[in-house]
Order: C-alpha cells, then structure tokens, then sequence
C-alpha cells in the first residue's frame, strides 16, 4: 500500500484513508509487534483537544487517526484536502472483529458495565466462531487498580485491545498503560459497546450516509444531548470557519 501523506487540521492530524486502506495499516501494525494507538476524530473530539492541550497531544502522537464523523470529512474538504471518506469507529471495530477472526488476532475488550461487555462477547462468539478472544473486563475500576488490570491484559497475550470508556480517560489511560499492556494495537470504541449489546440504538443506514447520525441521536436525548451536539457544533463550524479566514 502506498503511504498517503497526514494532513493537518483543526488542531488534529488526520490520515486521509478508506476503510480499506485503514485495515491493510492495522494489519501492518499487528504483524510488525509494534504498540500503537488509534484514535478517531469528531466535531467534540475536535472541541476537548481545543480545551485540553494533554488530549490534543496524545492523540496527535496516535499512530493512526481516523475521520469518525462525517462533519470532519466535509471540513476537510471545505479547507481543502482530499478525504475519501469517514471511518467510523463502531464499523472499523466490527470488521476488526471479523478480520481477526480470519487471522487468528486475539481480541481483548474493555470498558462499559460488565453486563454489556459479556453481551458484546457473546454476540461476537456466536458470530465468528473461530474468532479466539484474549478476555474482556468492564470499564468501572480505582486508579490503584489500573497496573494490575494492565499486567492483566498483557499476561492475555492480546493482539488488539478495545477500549470503551470516555474521553480523556481513555487517551490518558492508554498513554499511561500501554508499555506495561504491550498489545500491537490498541483503540478506542467510544460508545460501541452499548450499541452492539442492544443498549443504545444507532441510526438507520440511509441517516448514516448523509452524515445525520449526530442529529439521530440528539432526537434520541434532546436535553441530555444539547450541549454535546448543538453547542458543540456550533463551535466547532466556528473553528473550522475561523481556519478558512486565516488560510485565506
């Protein structure tokens, strides 16, 4: 695969791939026994790196760093770069599930309450037969305990690690964590989890396609959701309009 080169915007790298592209790097990056982090990037990842300068630099070291939100995909290319498209990351963690199972990978999944954890196990089993996971643990610790859920997920011997809690944490966390983990690839989930056990519902294919995912679930959680979604693109159409007028 030809390398493409990272752009930069709005305070982020990004690297400019197709779901394809982005699957033939992770396997790089497995098979070489190197320990990186992925990230994605959306309109509120955009806004907490613009408030919390230790987020913006994690995830800007990220080996790898995706467009999940179509609001990225547009800006890009309103500030001129070519993105082909986004990569989600709920839909890059399911055909990672599926390619690992191809492979022989052995996912770890962590994060969320242990019910959905063992129901996103569950489901993944029945699924993908063959597929061989490391172990899985839920998102709810005591910072003591992190060295040893660290040592943990390294003794499991784990290709690929999903991790379902929220940011910063989880940047941070994985920073922290990831010498001792010593997993090849390790990624954030976000809310993944919760969607695949059944307990949040994601919007309709065709919702999916015009970008619209945000406004689905802000329908969902009108007030839970106001200043994450309306307030929060707000500023972020605010950034991405103030980079315009300083390109210009």
């Amino acid at each position: 695969m030809v390398a493409k080169e990272r752009i930069h915007l709005l305070g982020s790298y990004l690297d400019p791939l197709t779901m394809e592209e982005t699957l033939e790097r992770v396997e790089a990056f497995v098979t070489s026994g190197e320990y990186v982090q992925h990230v994605v990037i959306n309109a509120g990842k955009i806004n907490l790196m613009a408030q919390n300068p230790t987020c913006r630099q994690i995830i800007n070291k990220s080996a790898l760093i995706n467009a999940d939100g179509q609001s990225i995909v547009w800006a890009a290319r309103f500030l001129g770069y070519d993105v082909p498209e986004r990569v989600t990351g709920i839909d890059l963690f399911e055909e990672l599930v599926k390619k690992a199972a191809e492979k022989g990978w052995r996912p770890y999944y962590f994060g969320a309450t242990e019910d959905v954890v063992q129901a996103v196990v569950t489901k993944h089993r029945q699924q993908y037969p063959k597929l061989d996971i490391a172990g899985f643990r839920n998102g709810y610790f005591e910072e003591m305990e992190s060295m040893e859920i660290a040592e943990a997920i390294r003794d499991s011997r784990a290709d690929l690690l999903f991790v379902a809690f929220s940011s910063p944490k989880k940047e941070i966390w994985v920073r922290d964590y990831q010498s001792v983990m010593e997993v090849p690839f390790v990624m954030g989930v976000g809310g993944s989890f919760d969607v695949l056990a059944g307990k949040t519902k994601r919007a309709p294919k065709w919702i999916q396609r015009i970008g619209l995912e945000w406004f689905y679930r802000w329908v969902q959680e009108p007030r839970r959701m106001f200043k994450r979604y309306i307030i929060g693109n707000i500023a972020f159409i605010q950034r991405v309009l103030k980079e315009k007028w300083e390109r210009s």
